[in-house]
């Protein structure tokens, strides 16, 4: 991914900055400009408003990943697993902080901010959301949860600084 794309998708890697409809609730992650749960879309035009997700949720669904991608090979085995946040919207995320073995459908889990990986031979790090369990507050997620990190500027704020 490049850095001017990476920069753009902060607010969603950073913060779960979602969008909600004013029309009917839905919560939507990564933001919609339009609702489709709405029975007529234009409805809902000028009426989704941005949302902020708590990062809480719960595992619906899982996987153990043992045949890595480029980039991943050090953290085999390692789980992905679909999670529906306590706002409705399912994301996919790493499961950290917990062997594969105590990963299981229904585990409260939060957002929390961590290292997805570094870009090739220039050494950026991208950071983004990744899943901790909270059932078990010996294994509370260490970090600040979600709606506490602050994304930096874009891109543009940036360049013009």
């Amino acid at each position: 991914m490049s850095i001017a794309r990476f920069w753009r998708e902060t607010p969603r890697r950073y913060n779960l900055g979602g969008s909600k409809c004013t029309a009917c609730g839905t919560v939507y992650f990564p933001p919609r400009p339009v609702c489709p749960h709405c029975t007529h879309h234009r409805q809902s035009i000028e009426k989704m408003v941005p949302f902020q997700l708590s990062g809480s949720g719960e595992v619906v669904s899982y996987t153990v990943v043992h045949e890595a991608a480029e980039g991943f090979e050090m953290q085999v085995p390692y789980v992905v697993a679909l999670v529906k946040t306590d706002e409705g919207p399912v994301l996919t995320g790493q499961v950290v902080d917990v062997e594969p073995d105590g990963v299981a459908i229904g585990l409260r889990v939060r957002a929390t901010f961590r290292k997805l990986r570094e870009e090739g031979q220039a050494g950026v790090i991208h950071y983004g959301y990744k899943f901790a369990p909270v059932d078990d507050p010996d294994r509370a997620p260490r970090g600040p949860p979600m709606a506490e990190v602050r994304a930096a500027p874009a891109a543009t704020d940036r360049a013009s600084a």
